[in-house]
């Protein structure tokens, strides 16, 4: 295996690059699209909730390969001119995002009313008690589950191997099959994947521990 890593290397490290691009620019995207549609599920307006409403349970709950290969098929054909690294990052921010949505939603409500009002009640506006009061707190509340959301995005990424063709697990496959070595090119990219997600699972780790201490 570390032969193999050795004269791939070059292959693996372009394909690590690649996925922790993608994870970056999808994981940026998909909170804030996630929140705004957090926010609007919970609007007064009713059409605007109910807008929100239907993009979150739409979203949720379609395979992550079907909007991805709408984004890479589909809108290509109708003259809209996607690339793949382009097509797999916007079908995996938006699927993301209705996760984070519903996350988000639930730690919104767990705030109690009172912050709000008091917001209110000193001259903010809706929209800035929800940036400074409300939001804050929704997010400490819910880091757990966001962080789990953002390493499922990380391992999610692997669907860029279908349409991207520069990811890790599309390196892999790709030397798996040059070399024949299938068992180690699948840990090595396991191992790549794990120095992404288990620094993000420490860093989540840290920012609940410190801000329960804040909270206590």
């Amino acid at each position: 295996m570390i032969e193999l890593l050795q004269h791939y290397f070059p292959d693996f490290l372009l394909g690590f690059k690649n996925t922790i691009s993608a994870s970056l620019i999808a994981l940026l995207f998909s909170l804030i699209i996630g929140t705004m549609m957090a926010i609007f599920q919970l609007s007064e307006h009713r059409g605007i909730q109910t807008i929100a409403r239907m993009y979150v349970e739409f979203f949720r709950n379609i395979p992550l390969i079907v909007i991805v290969m709408f984004f890479f098929v589909a809108l290509p054909m109708q003259g809209i001119p996607l690339n793949n690294f382009q097509a797999g990052v916007i079908g995996l921010t938006i699927y993301t995002s209705s996760f984070i949505a519903e996350t988000l939603r639930a730690g919104i409500q767990s705030v109690p009313k009172g912050q709000m009002e008091a917001g209110l009640s000193q001259g903010l506006s809706y929209w800035e008690g929800m940036r400074y009061i409300v939001l804050p707190q929704a997010f400490k509340i819910v880091i757990p589950p966001l962080g789990n959301q953002f390493i499922s995005l990380v391992k999610n990424s692997s669907i860029l191997a279908m349409v991207a063709g520069v990811d890790l697990m599309y390196q892999g496959d790709r030397v798996a099959a040059a070399t024949f070595q299938t068992i180690p090119s699948y840990i090595l990219v396991g191992i790549f994947y794990l120095l992404i997600t288990l620094p993000l699972s420490y860093f989540m780790g840290y920012l609940e521990r410190k801000w329960n201490v804040r909270t206590c």
